[in-house]
């Protein structure tokens, strides 16, 4: 970006920034916009345009000032604002009459309204309820400034905006999501317990249930010896030679014994589910 401190053209002496009340700034010198767009890509085009944006960089910063209550830091917001500012300059057609001001704010003002809905919320929310926020927020924050300190309901609010309390709650809901919390974060009221200890876990153990259930009748009708096959060999820990040993059988005749009751049992749940 060129340096604000703009020195003498051969077109006359340019300010380093537009003077002017806050919020608005005036026109930089007259004349500036037709002799870019007449001007051939070039050296002297080149500088024509690093003073034309430099001149209007100040409007750029006063815009994202707007936005420094969004959560995003002040100095991505100034270059978010700046580059729409290069972009407006670029894209701006003085033929058509109108002043640089009535598109290059609105071109800006989009740009910091897209950044801050693509990059600061941590939970990506329906852009309604992104609008309902912005209208909630803004109502309350007059309605606390003249309201000596009371708090606002959710019925002066849906009155101040003309909203359902619906849409108000939906708002007031949507206030929350620019930012989550770390599981470390420590929970007031909670003995400060760090947020991952309070929070449920899936009980994998769960999803078995139903299998143990619809098992336990299919358990109780096998016969003597493969029950005590299969329990110890699953509960006891026993080998396949240590339980042959027990029963008088060869260590191969109690692998069989496994597989084919396996897979009985399973051919049985699946026809059961």
């Amino acid at each position: 970006m060129a340096d604000t401190t703009l020195s003498a053209s051969p077109a006359g002496p340019r300010a380093a920034s537009p003077a002017g009340p806050p919020g608005r700034a005036p026109s930089p010198p007259s004349g500036d916009f037709d002799r870019l767009a007449a001007l051939p890509a070039g050296p002297e085009r080149d500088r024509l345009r690093q003073e034309i944006i430099a001149a209007w960089l100040p409007m750029a910063d006063r815009i994202s000032l707007r936005f420094r209550k969004s959560g995003e830091s002040l100095a991505d917001l100034r270059q978010v604002a700046a580059l729409a500012l290069v972009h407006a300059v670029d894209r701006f057609d003085p033929r058509r009459g109108y002043a640089f001001e009535s598109f290059a704010i609105p071109t800006i003002n989009g740009e910091l309204k897209r950044h801050v809905r693509d990059h600061v919320w941590s939970l990506h929310i329906p852009r309604r309820d992104q609008e309902l926020r912005a209208t909630v927020r803004a109502a309350r924050t007059r309605l606390e400034q003249t309201g000596a300190g009371s708090e606002v309901t959710v019925a002066e609010l849906a009155a101040e905006t003309g909203l359902s309390e619906d849409e108000v709650r939906r708002g007031l809901d949507a206030d929350g999501v620019h930012y989550t919390l770390s599981l470390d974060h420590p929970v007031a009221g909670a003995d400060e317990l760090p947020l991952a200890d309070t929070l449920g876990r899936a009980d994998l153990a769960l999803d078995l249930v139903v299998d143990r259930q619809s098992l336990k009748p299919l358990l109780a009708a096998l016969p003597e010896r493969e029950k005590y096959v299969l329990y110890w060999r699953f509960f006891g820990n026993l080998t396949q030679k240590q339980i042959g040993a027990r029963l008088g059988v060869s260590q191969m005749q109690i692998s069989r014994i496994l597989t084919r009751t396996c897979a009985r049992l399973r051919q049985q749940l699946l026809a059961t589910a």
